[in-house]
């Protein structure tokens, strides 16, 4: 078969795509690219995330860039994304494995390569590992070397990944005035690999904290996959009502996407948070520097940058378009529409943990529960609204589905004009009111999906009817 890195790393079903000889492939691929660029020398860190033998799955990379001649680090339990990411900066590391499919279903696994700058890598590094994976031999290129003998001979060793990071945070925010703001906050790490995260840097204060979901169970039970979405989230928001908590917090499987449900139990969506995010390096932490958005998030990030005087600059879907973006511009913030935030300062990476501890920052530090920073928000920007339909899509009928797509050229939707229409990433649409489609296939999962933003609930479903109809959906 042929590995293919898509959005965010290469993703397949377990023991179908997704098997040993494959991670293998894979790693030889990164080790080799890796040699070329000089790197091999400072190592590779690996990590991974909860699911059905990640942690086997991780130690098959370790032994195979041993293998290589690359030193290895490998966690010692499952790990968030982020925090394993940051581990490449404590240790100066060339880059990082994780073995994790983040949000998607319980059958899949994943293989993500996070390069020397602890970011998502860019389309060219992933382009380059790919041809060096098709011409590794059948065997192999690379005799792995057992895990007890990458100890004993120092090539390989254990480390724990969440001091360092833990510590980073620290300086990014005041932990201690989280801890004694005396709020009530209610996580659902979704059984993923962010479980006990926020309530050891916050617990032993005011502050009540409490955890659902925190046990290791692969199979995600009670939600269609560990994605911090609505329909995903409805103990989350039951909780949060029956026992009067001040905001609920979801992490996905791989805490690098954050979702967040307010006092009512009400989800907010991403493209809120992103907005309040902003708002709040902006505003509150008096921040200046450009915003970076995908071409799915919202549109109130453009507002925000008229109003507070910064440049905003916008990227395909994926962090392997908006990190390398993040630097190249020193963006304050950049995030897209799937929950994922980054920030300066931390790494260009989405980070679910620092995300949430910067939105009860900002409930702290403006003495407002979410609800009402929404209504602060809306003050500034005017009310938006968002919602996403998500189509499974069998794989023998993209190309037919994808030309009946690119041919929709409509004059308006939904009753309103088109002004400007683009194929940045998918097809997109604005009104002239301002509203706008997206029609996209992901490049995680089968799935095509389709993404509107406009001035009411009840017009954004009106978008999404009218764009399935377009496409004969």
């Amino acid at each position: 078969m042929s590995i293919r890195f898509g959005t965010d790393g290469w993703r397949a079903i377990i023991a179908d795509d997704f098997t040993f000889d494959n991670v293998r492939l894979c790693t030889q691929g990164v080790v080799q690219y890796m040699l070329q660029q000089g790197l091999g020398q400072r190592g590779l860190v690996v990590g991974f995330d909860t699911r059905f033998a990640s942690e086997d799955f991780a130690r098959t990379v370790a032994e195979t860039a041993a293998g290589g001649g690359v030193k290895v680090f490998l966690c010692d339990r499952p790990a968030p994304t982020p925090t394993v990411t940051y581990n490449i900066v404590d240790r100066r590391a060339g880059g990082a494995v994780i073995i994790t499919a983040s949000h998607n279903p319980p059958n899949w696994n994943g293989f993500k390569y996070k390069p020397d700058y602890a970011g998502s890598a860019s389309p060219e590094i992933t382009d380059a590992i790919e041809k060096l994976i098709d011409a590794v031999p059948d065997k192999g290129a690379i005799a792995p070397i057992p895990w007890d003998e990458a100890l004993a001979g120092g090539i390989g060793q254990s480390v724990d990944p969440s001091s360092a990071y833990t510590e980073h945070l620290g300086r990014l925010l005041d932990l201690q005035a989280l801890r004694d703001a005396g709020l009530k906050i209610v996580v659902d790490p979704m059984y993923g690999a962010g479980a006990g995260y926020v309530p050891s840097m916050l617990g032993g204060g005011k502050t009540t904290l409490k955890e659902i979901h925190s046990e290791r169970n692969p199979i995600f039970p009670g939600m269609r996959q560990p994605e911090p979405v609505a329909d995903n989230l409805t103990e989350l928001s039951q909780l949060v009502t029956d026992m009067n908590f001040d905001a609920g917090f979801a992490l996905d499987g791989d805490a690098d996407r954050f979702g967040l449900v307010d006092e009512k139990g009400r989800f907010v969506s991403p493209l809120q948070v992103f907005a309040l995010l902003a708002l709040y390096m902006l505003e509150i932490r008096g921040e200046r520097g450009p915003l970076v958005k995908s071409i799915t998030t919202t549109r109130m990030i453009y507002r925000l940058g008229e109003l507070y005087n910064v440049p905003v600059f916008e990227t395909p879907v994926g962090f392997k378009y908006v990190g390398p973006l993040m630097t190249q511009e020193d963006a304050l913030i950049g995030g897209e529409e799937s929950g994922g935030y980054g920030f300066r300062g931390h790494i260009p990476e989405r980070d679910g943990i620092l995300s949430g501890l910067f939105i009860l920052d900002m409930m702290v530090k403006t003495g407002r529960r979410p609800s009402e920073l929404l209504d602060y928000l809306y003050d500034k920007v005017g009310p938006h609204f968002y919602d996403r339909s998500d189509i499974p899509l069998p794989p023998e009928q993209r190309d037919t589905l994808a030309k009946r797509v690119g041919d929709v050229r409509p004059d308006a939707i939904g009753g309103v004009k088109v002004a400007s229409q683009d194929s940045i990433d998918g097809y997109r649409f604005i009104l002239e009111d301002g509203s706008w489609v997206t029609i996209r296939f992901s490049g995680t999962e089968p799935l095509l999906r389709i993404y509107a933003e406009g001035k009411s609930a009840d017009r954004v479903d009106t978008l999404l009817s009218e764009a399935r109809s377009m496409v004969d959906l």
